[in-house]
């Protein structure tokens, strides 16, 4: 019997929202969920120290509020090694970061989108078609995108840029065969940055795209049923 998981997405020292991906039994949705937020700093923490800054807190959250830990979790972090590996050689213009038991593929925005615009660039739509490639190759997952912007403008209109960059990633990818259940999307303005607004390279740096894949129900049930047998 199946139902839903609530995915919960916290930043390193508060919860900043939760998103509901698909699948799994009512007992599972409730550990997960409980587990997510008593994880909380220290998982957030350890992720981040892991992940060196090279995502934002929505991100690490999802990675955390994902994660099941023991030989479980090892499975399933075996499984999205070779996932990772399989990205980083067949999508170019990606960042692939590695963490525990999910990825973080990243693209600064200007590879995917012209300045100030959410249309997906023509010579970017490859990319994004090798990873549905990728995720079509490894079905057992479940992905949250997230936009970002720089500081310049106001709030609210980043808030819709990032929204709509998230969205147009999200379609082009459906377009391209991925199954619409399975992708989820966010836009956090400029709330997460990682490096300094305050200069043009490290607004570059903030203006980018974060692709989150961590195991979904049957992964993880599967990796369970394993780590029982073993």
């Amino acid at each position: 019997m199946t139902g839903n998981r609530k995915l919960t997405l916290f930043g390193l020292s508060v919860a900043t929202s939760m998103m509901l991906f698909s699948g799994c039994s009512t007992i599972q949705s409730m550990s997960n969920t409980q587990k997510g937020a008593a994880v909380g700093v220290a998982a957030g923490g350890a992720l981040g120290a892991l992940i060196g800054g090279k995502a934002g807190n929505t991100a690490i959250g999802a990675l955390a509020g994902a994660a099941i830990g023991g030989v479980a979790g090892g499975l399933i972090g075996k499984k999205m090694d070779k996932q990772a590996a399989e990205i980083e050689r067949t999508v170019a213009g990606a960042e692939v970061i590695k963490a525990e038991e999910g990825i973080v593929v990243k693209f600064d925005s200007g590879i995917l989108f012209d300045f100030d615009k959410t249309e997906v660039k023509t010579a970017a739509r490859e990319n994004i078609a090798n990873l549905v490639a990728s995720l079509n190759n490894n079905p057992d997952t479940d992905i949250l995108v997230i936009g970002h912007t720089d500081n310049k403008g106001t709030d609210q209109y980043n808030q819709g840029l990032s929204e709509r960059r998230a969205k147009a990633v999200r379609d082009y990818a459906v377009s391209q065969g991925l199954a619409a259940r399975r992708i989820k999307t966010e836009g956090r303005s400029f709330h997460e940055p990682l490096e300094d607004n305050g200069t043009e390279a490290g607004r570059a740096q903030n203006r980018r795209v974060e692709i989150v894949i961590v195991a979904n129900d049957k992964m993880i049930e599967e990796a369970q049923k394993q780590a029982n047998q073993s």
